[in-house]
């Protein structure tokens, strides 16, 4: 006998602490059963307890999406798609329906018909139209009419007796008559009253005629009886904010925009608004603002002693000044962060803050919250570590602390602290080296109160690790893209984030650098072409990108030593004085790039992609040039994109368009998108050779 669902655990609001996540009821439906309220269940697994209602015979299995058995909810945004499969079958041969169950949280439950697919497998899908949490389920009963129309059919072909078959028919008019009535709909009243006048008074013949009509078939589908339903468990939805699917972030140090070498506030940074707007970037991502320790503090080059005047790591947060609520004060006044996110949005482009949960050892927790870190046997807290690496000047949380839910609460109340500022944006530093508990309570709660946030994890780490963070709450992640540089590692890894469970909870965010990194394998020492593809494959494969300025639009190629990935004088330890116009930058590309991304909806989702590989039968044989289609969901808008990987020479080869199947025709223009330059193409295979002297990158529209 088959189980009952499962237990699972919702995250509840604010105002409840960390330590009570309150279980909710098993999912039920409830139906009305001989005028009392009777609660049936779907069983889908083998158990040896009874059922409430063992009348309830449709099972259904195998719900997709279904993330960890309904622990966690998919992710969607507005205007999207939820496609639901499902395995629904009975007992016997009596005949079964199903309707797909969806609502906005708290609200009426909408419902559209499941089709049948082969063997068993259903199908189905909604629109969520708003920001918040969806639910959805399914529910199917045995249709008992259309099981006796079909019987029906048959005996009556076979000229077999049909007086008492009728006056089962007529029965079950009947029912549904009456529910028909309860609704006040007269049109179906009376045709359903007609259709059992003609039944009971007419010749065998016109009786059946009428039984068999498809007009009482139809009208019969919208009474249904649903008294010994079964119904799924119920599954959850998390619609984002629109830049949850397509956003495009800048990254930089605001202190490095002073005058004269002065370190830089907020009101200088307003200046770079027009530019950083116009290059096509909506987001800009700034690393933490707060006041800077002292102690240990990082000289240049990430040097274990500074001078005096050196300004320090952002990320060693905290000093006499404040911590995690306060800012630093060579960048100005809350009220003047405050206006920069304004006018900020005034550009279109919203702020985005580094959320860093760990602490200089000036920082007023270490005082005020001892018990929040770790104590070494010698007296001294435990700083952050990753051997042979020392961040003496980073202590990190300690999470197993007995106050943990007052360590809780407080780090969550960082978050509102800057929401109430006007920040709806958060890029979240390591949050694979805290409790996965605490994400899943802390996101949670924020986003019941505050369903607009995004947060951006930095987790560069395993997978399953990844994997679980997004599933736990994070918007968007960090990803391998940085390390994926050839063709087989970049095809394997998008299909693996495309085609895959992953797809429904896991937003890939591509960056082609950050402050930490400067990949060995391509950017070192690379020449300006090693930028330019790199760029156009972020912006081309996902739909989320970003990149830290001005290092990567200047091409900086310089790593501190060989085989590490830091940059040479990095900024995380220094102020620069950067020249965006220095000769051989990439803004132009770059701002080209962002406007085709804009203008081109198969490139503002990351899972309409079809890559043109060996495997498929078709591809570019040179494994230095990765061609793809990009697509939007109803195929009208369809780019393909050829990327030169090898940064240094020239590559070419034959590239597969499927012309016959997108409705091209045998001969068709191409406009590059880039370039704007058109070509005339013929049949399937046509040629292509990139030059990374003059261009690393065809965007190619083809529909």
């Amino acid at each position: 006998m088959p189980t009952k669902g499962t237990k699972k655990t919702d995250v509840k609001s604010s105002s409840k602490s960390p330590s009570k996540l309150t279980p909710t009821k098993k999912s039920t439906v409830t139906q009305k059963v001989s005028g009392s309220p009777k609660r049936i269940e779907s069983f889908s697994n083998f158990s040896l307890s009874k059922p409430d209602d063992g009348r309830a015979r449709p099972i259904i299995e195998r719900m997709t999406p279904e993330l960890d058995g309904g622990l966690f909810p998919i992710k969607r945004v507005p205007n999207e798609k939820v496609k639901v499969e499902v395995d629904i079958f009975s007992d016997g041969h009596d005949k079964v329906l199903a309707n797909l169950l969806f609502r906005h949280k708290q609200r009426e439950w909408e419902s559209v018909p499941l089709e049948p697919m082969l063997n068993d497998r259903w199908c189905g899908e909604f629109l969520v139209s708003e920001i918040g949490t969806y639910e959805y389920t399914v529910e199917a009963w045995v249709d008992h009419f259309a099981t006796w129309r079909a019987g029906f059919e048959k005996k009556y072909a076979a000229g077999v007796d049909i007086e008492l078959e009728l006056q089962v028919g007529k029965q079950l008019i009947e029912t549904a008559f009456e529910a028909c009535k309860k609704a006040g709909r007269k049109e179906d009243m009376n045709f359903l009253q007609e259709s059992l006048l003609t039944i009971s008074d007419q010749t065998v013949s016109k009786a059946a005629s009428v039984a068999l009509s498809e007009e009482l078939n139809q009208t019969m589908l919208r009474y249904p009886d649903k008294n010994y339903a079964s119904r799924y468990k119920t599954l959850r939805v998390t619609v984002d904010p629109m830049k949850a699917s397509f956003s495009t972030w800048y990254e930089f140090f605001p202190r490095s925009y002073g005058e004269n070498g002065k370190h830089g506030t907020f009101k200088d940074c307003e200046k770079l608004l027009p530019e950083i707007e116009r290059m096509g970037f909506d987001v800009i991502y700034l690393p933490p603002i707060h006041p800077i320790g002292i102690t240990k503090r990082k000289g240049k080059n990430n040097n274990v002693v500074s001078k005096p005047g050196e300004p320090g790591s952002p990320w060693a947060i905290g000093s006499k000044e404040g911590g995690h609520k306060s800012i630093h004060p060579e960048l100005g006044t809350v009220k003047e962060f405050e206006t920069f996110v304004q006018k900020a949005r005034l550009h279109k482009i919203d702020i985005a803050l580094d959320i860093a949960f760990q602490c200089s050892p000036d920082h007023p927790y270490v005082k005020e919250h001892p018990s929040w870190f770790k104590w070494r046997p010698d007296g001294t807290v435990q700083h952050a570590e990753n051997p042979p690496k020392k961040y003496e000047d980073v202590l990190p949380f300690n999470f197993e602390t007995e106050d943990w839910e007052a360590l809780w609460e407080e780090l969550r109340s960082i978050f509102y602290y800057w929401i109430e500022r006007g920040v709806t944006i958060f890029r979240v530093d390591n949050p694979h080296t805290k409790t996965l508990g605490f994400w899943d309570w802390c996101i949670g709660s924020i986003k019941e109160k505050h369903p607009e946030t995004i947060f951006l994890a930095e987790a560069f780490t395993r997978p399953k690790l990844m994997y679980r963070l997004a599933k736990g709450g994070f918007t968007h992640s960090y990803t391998y893209f940085t390390w994926r540089n050839n063709k087989q590692g970049l095809t394997e890894y998008l299909t693996e984030l495309t085609t895959t469970e992953v797809k429904e909870y896991f937003r890939p965010n591509f960056w082609p650098n950050t402050p930490d990194i400067l990949s060995e394998e391509y950017l070192h020492n690379a020449p300006r072409a090693a930028f330019v593809s790199r760029y156009a494959l972020a912006a081309t494969l996902s739909s989320n990108i970003g990149i830290y300025g001005p290092a990567y639009e200047l091409c900086i190629n310089t790593p501190l030593i060989k085989g590490k990935e830091e940059y040479l004088d990095s900024e995380k330890y220094e102020l620069k004085q950067w020249e965006w116009n220095a000769e051989g930058n990439i803004r132009e590309f770059i701002s080209k790039v962002n406007k085709i991304r804009k203008e081109n909806p198969s490139l503002q989702k990351t899972n309409f992609i079809r890559f043109l590989s060996v495997n498929q039968g078709y591809s570019i044989e040179n494994q230095e040039l990765l061609a793809y289609l990009k697509y939007d969901e109803e195929q009208k808008n369809v780019l393909l994109c050829v990327v030169n990987l090898d940064p240094h020479h020239s590559q070419s080869g034959w590239v597969f368009v499927p012309n016959t199947e997108l409705g091209l025709g045998s001969s068709y223009t191409v406009k590059d998108l880039l370039t704007d330059r058109v070509y005339q193409w013929n049949g399937e295979w046509n040629y292509v050779e990139l030059n990374p002297q003059h261009a690393s990158a065809h965007i190619l529209k083809l529909k």
